[in-house]
């Protein structure tokens, strides 16, 4: 078989998840904590930074306000074009951020990058080996990788969105593996050692991301309902089966109960989430 008629590798099935909706309408009530949470990332002016499923640049604009050379990478070719546009709004020149696959990470030479930053990103990505493996490999000795990931069951805001969407959704294909699951330690460990990392190198810590937004819990939830994928799924099966409302009324009562803002009309959220941090 000759190159021209090789079967092509199947495309990542979350790009259609992530182009789905509008995400940036999600992103613009997490700039504050992507900007807390940057700064204690030991950046320095000149370091090489990957920020990897970087979406409309939450972090990886904050990475290049400290001077760092950043490379953003996303799956959605929306959320690329909305972060170049930020960055053009903002007149940033030591950034960049173009389309890719975390499993897959073509174009980008071995030990590239002084950190590598994957927030609520590389954790969405199918098979979760070649990620940590692909992570490490772009990373340079002495180097290190930060992923910030929900954790399951977890009792705040985006580990409850997901675990009521996946009530309403249909199961998902035989061999899927939960995304949720890159916020058990015993999971990351595991894929990063097969990655070649000693275990005595990965450090975790639970940390706090807060959703900030100029509206209330209820008008949030139709963010979430309009332009975030996985909840957008949730209700296109709902609405088959009857059950929008419901859905509707969990989630109203999800926000309501961990707004922590006492103006009705803002909502302020925070959400517990795994830092990692790598070192090679």
């Amino acid at each position: 078989m000759n190159e021209s008629t090789a079967i092509q590798p199947a495309v990542n099935p979350n790009k259609a998840l992530w182009e789905k909706g509008d995400f940036t309408c999600i992103a613009e009530t997490m700039r504050e904590s992507g900007i807390e949470l940057v700064s204690k990332l030991g950046i320095t002016p000149g370091m090489n930074v990957l920020d990897l499923g970087c979406g409309d640049g939450t972090t990886a604009l904050p990475e290049a306000r400290l001077g760092a050379k950043v490379q953003g990478v996303d799956i959605a070719r929306n959320l690329v074009a909305a972060a170049n546009k930020r960055i053009q709004e903002e007149g940033l020149t030591n950034i960049t951020v173009r389309e890719g696959d975390a499993t897959n990470l073509e174009g980008i030479e071995d030990g590239s990058f002084d950190l590598v930053v994957s927030i609520f990103g590389a954790m969405f990505a199918p098979k979760p080996f070649d990620v940590a493996s692909e992570l490490v490999r772009v990373t340079r000795p002495g180097g290190r990788i930060v992923m910030g990931n929900w954790i399951p069951n977890d009792p705040t805001l985006v580990a409850q969105i997901l675990k009521i969407s996946s009530a309403y959704t249909p199961p998902p294909p035989e061999g899927f593996l939960s995304p949720m699951l890159w916020g058990v330690e015993s999971n990351i460990t595991e894929r990063f050692v097969k990655a070649g990392i000693a275990a005595e190198n990965i450090t975790f810590e639970k940390d706090t991301y807060t959703f900030n937004a100029p509206f209330s819990p209820v008008e949030f939830v139709e963010r979430f309902k309009n332009f975030y994928g996985p909840t957008m799924n949730a209700f296109e099966a709902a609405e088959k089966n009857e059950k929008a409302a419901d859905l509707q009324r969990e989630l109203e009562e999800l926000f309501t109960r961990e707004n922590r803002s006492k103006d009705p009309y803002k909502t302020s959220i925070p959400a517990t989430f795994m830092r990692v941090t790598v070192r090679k």
